[in-house]
């Protein structure tokens, strides 16, 4: 449903900029100065910046200066803010990059004229609301540890949010984290749940469109790749002796192991794929509920334009479609956070195979 909602908005948001350009009366505005330019809103969005833009007030802007800090090789080290930046995006040699690998990033002109990006420890707007949101899962979880450490189990049961975080946290960890690694399942426990609440606490804060929230975190591809290496790490560095034996040396015939290595080659390819199949689907997902509502935000501006008629009843058409896109994305941001320790917790499970000769054990604690 929402991959067609995506096709069918990108078809009409492109029709109606080319109408909106022409039904602009003369003398009143040209197009380029009232067209609605919805790619650049959307990737303005999703894009990291190297300030936080909270709210525009008339002509005022209200913007939260982060700090640069950039190292070339020809100048050394470069420390500024970014309030120094030049409305074109340039100070002291360095400019953004309008286009190309290095798009929207600071770069330096090289020897031969060519865009050459220097070594970038800025903190961006995606690094800081990385810093807000596990300040603020470290404070979730220290206030109800600090309910249990007041309580004993002979008390009653916890009850408002200290009660749902133990309900989720249960059932995180018994139907999905115990049955998929198996009985060592208490050794990776924390590690999954803690990414599970990461990613949840960063999809639903991204939905929020007010500071410290609104940072599109899971929808950078780099926080996705970073939390998928930990997974990619975790299962093969703990991988015990019979899940490499399974990728090396596979139980299949010879002629498929040697004097070519086919299947320890499909094996070994496949320990790269988990790791890149985490990566992007939580990126796309996420990327792509930020692009429908945005989309639906900007239709209601490109609509309004055309018509008075059309534009009042599509602007509420726009919002009863924002409102419900809300609610899915609510539900997305759960979802994603699960089937991410979902996953994990197989690939973790299936590098921890029961080795030949050693009894299976049961997983209920004795």
């Amino acid at each position: 449903m929402k991959r067609l909602l995506v096709i069918l908005l990108s078809a009409f948001l492109t029709l109606t900029r080319v109408s909106g350009q022409e039904v602009v009366p003369p003398g009143d505005m040209t197009a380029d100065e009232g067209d609605v330019d919805v790619k650049e809103i959307i990737f303005e969005h999703l894009k990291d910046s190297y300030e936080w833009h909270i709210i525009t007030l008339g002509e005022h802007e209200i913007t939260i200066n982060l700090p640069v800090i950039l190292y070339s090789k020809t100048t050394g080290w470069h420390f500024f803010m970014s309030d120094k930046l030049k409305p074109d995006g340039e100070y002291d040699g360095f400019h953004r990059a309008a286009e190309g690998a290095h798009a929207g990033k600071l770069v330096e002109y090289g020897p031969d004229g060519s865009e050459v990006k220097p070594f970038d420890l800025s903190l961006t707007k995606v690094a800081l609301a990385v810093i807000i949101n596990s300040m603020l899962l470290l404070v979730v979880v220290m206030s109800c540890a600090c309910w249990y450490r007041h309580h004993s189990y002979t008390d009653a049961a916890p009850k408002g949010f200290v009660g749902l975080i133990e309900y989720v946290s249960v059932m995180i960890l018994d139907d999905v984290i115990k049955p998929s690694v198996g009985r060592e399942y208490r050794k990776y426990a924390p590690l999954l749940l803690s990414l599970f609440y990461f990613i949840l606490l960063s999809n639903l804060m991204g939905l929020i469109p007010i500071f410290p929230a609104g940072a599109n975190v899971t929808g950078n591809i780099a926080v996705t790749l970073f939390l998928a290496l930990i997974t990619f790490f975790t299962v093969n560095i703990f991988g015990n002796r019979e899940y490499w034996k399974e990728i090396l040396w596979p139980d299949v015939p010879v002629f498929l192991k040697f004097p070519i290595p086919i299947m320890p080659l499909i094996e070994l390819f496949g320990i790269f794929t988990k790791p890149f199949a985490l990566t992007v689907r939580l990126f796309a997902n996420i990327t792509a509920g930020h692009a429908v509502i945005l989309s639906l935000t900007c239709l209601i501006f490109i609509v309004g334009r055309m018509s008075v008629l059309i534009g009042v009843p599509m602007t509420g058409i726009s919002i009863l479609f924002m409102v419900f896109m809300n609610c899915l994305e609510l539900l997305v941001a759960y979802i994603q956070a699960y089937v991410f320790t979902m996953l994990s917790s197989v690939f973790i499970g299936l590098s921890r195979p029961v080795e030949k000769g050693e009894k299976n054990k049961s997983l209920t604690d004795k």
